[in-house]
């Protein structure tokens, strides 16, 4: 679609344009909601006629982060590792992010709209850790309500900037159209290069499930740290002799633990990414023996499970 026909049915029924922009976007899909709600904004003629326009936006919003709210609360931690699996850069992985939710509570989702990533975590982060409905409605309500005012504001008081704008991309739409897909590239490039670095980034010595118990049942065990969510660790319970901690109180966690002695970091990341940024982490603290469990979470369910089965069988 042009941006003159963009324009065109702004002008014919900007809610209904608004509200099903902001919902496939809060929802994931790859539909940009800020240039609509630019655009929506400076075409309202006075400033009252941005309420209602602000209204749907805001009803979007909500219903959208109500619907990955209900998944987190259905799923539990399942829905937050397939997020996680789903970035493009393992690095970025949603247990550090869970942990910082939990420590701001419902009041970091006012914000959450501002901060890349952050907003479609904090949703099913919410509802994963049986957070109350009423207050994430809430708080999802004014999180939208301060994300849509300020695009939509925006728009009004710079329209004839932002019309000005519109006329020139839509006189030069083909070298605007090269212009995007040679900045998707750019992006895409840069990410995949971040992965790159992350992959030789994890090129430090692993330890495997089957080594770790052998090292558990010896004299001087290692300390094994859970850096699991804490809605991972509610839904599939704790592992047993471990302690959790999280990648900005790493020091808490590992406590008086002596710096020669062995230490074990876990997670439930693709590619063991928290584990191995803990891990680095730690060895640059001095610590001389840190290694991430390989396969994660996952591949300790899987070397404990015979285990646990023949312990309940008995």
């Amino acid at each position: 679609m042009e941006l003159a026909q963009i324009s065109q049915a702004l002008r014919n029924d900007a809610m209904t344009v608004v509200f099903f922009n902001v919902l496939l976007q809060q929802l994931g899909l790859p539909v940009p909601a800020v240039p609509t709600l630019l655009l929506a904004g400076s075409l309202v003629l006075a400033p009252e006629g941005i309420v209602p326009i602000l209204a749907a936006a805001i009803v979007a919003s909500v219903l959208a982060d109500w619907v990955w709210y209900g998944t987190g609360r259905v799923f539990g931690y399942r829905v937050l590792a397939g997020l996680c699996k789903l970035s493009i850069n393992p690095s970025s992985c949603v247990s550090q992010t869970e942990a910082r939710f939990v420590r701001w509570g419902l009041s970091s989702l006012v914000v959450a709209k501002f901060i890349p990533g952050f907003s479609t975590v904090a949703p099913p982060i919410a509802g994963a850790l049986r957070m109350s409905q009423p207050g994430f409605l809430l708080a999802a309500g004014m999180g939208a309500g301060l994300w849509a005012g300020l695009a939509l504001g925006a728009g009004w008081l710079l329209q004839d900037a932002v019309q000005s704008a519109i006329a020139t991309l839509d006189r030069h739409a083909g070298r605007a159209l090269i212009l995007l897909l040679l900045a998707l590239t750019f992006w895409l490039g840069w990410k995949l290069w971040q992965k790159y670095r992350f992959r030789k980034f994890c090129a430090v010595p692993h330890i495997s499930p089957d080594e770790l118990l052998q090292a558990l049942a010896t004299e001087q065990p290692p300390l094994l740290l859970d850096l699991r969510g804490a809605s991972m660790i509610a839904d599939a319970g704790p592992i047993i002799g471990a302690r959790v901690g999280e990648h900005d109180f790493l020091r808490d966690a590992v406590g008086d633990w002596p710096k020669e002695q062995a230490i074990v970091t876990l997670c439930a990341c693709p590619e063991d990414a928290g584990a191995i940024q803990a891990a680095r982490q730690l060895l640059k603290q001095g610590y001389l023996s840190v290694k991430p469990l390989k396969g994660g979470y996952e591949a300790w369910l899987q070397a404990t499970r015979p285990a646990q089965q023949s312990t309940s069988a008995g």
